[in-house]
């Protein structure tokens, strides 16, 4: 998935992950479903610590690497994924693996609607200076 915060990353992986029929999608959001912000989670709530960010992609990117040599069928990485390098490690894993790669992107970043519109909903509170400066470092292949 790539995407600016509040684009609807996470609701197109819902959606998807729900058209496949309970028993999937209970099993994909188990042990195929992965987001950095996961990590920051803390009872129910997100609490941002941009120290911890390295450690937290790092972490992600390993447990995905791990649902892939397990053989899970279906592997999800939910982050933004603003530069291409950032997704990098997660597709040379994939394809490393045998895996099929699909990457998707949600909305128009560098569109100063969609970043409006992005700051109006993103559930983690990134104001819109912050969307309008991912948005300008977006790279679109």
């Amino acid at each position: 998935m790539r995407g600016l915060p509040g684009s609807g990353k996470s609701y197109w992986v819902e959606q998807y992950i729900n058209s496949l029929g309970i028993e999937q999608s209970l099993h994909i959001r188990q042990y195929g479903y992965f987001s950095t912000d996961d990590y920051f989670m803390d009872n129910g709530e997100y609490h941002f610590n941009p120290k911890h960010l390295a450690q937290f992609h790092q972490a992600n990117l390993t447990a995905f690497i791990n649902a892939m040599s397990h053989g899970e069928p279906v592997v999800i990485c939910d982050n933004t994924n603003v530069a291409t390098w950032e997704f990098m490690a997660y597709e040379a894993a994939a394809r490393a693996l045998g895996y099929q790669v699909r990457v998707v992107l949600i909305g128009q970043p560098k569109d100063a609607e969609h970043q409006l519109l992005c700051a109006e909903r993103n559930r983690h509170r990134v104001p819109l200076a912050h969307i309008q400066k991912m948005g300008h470092l977006f790279d679109i292949d």
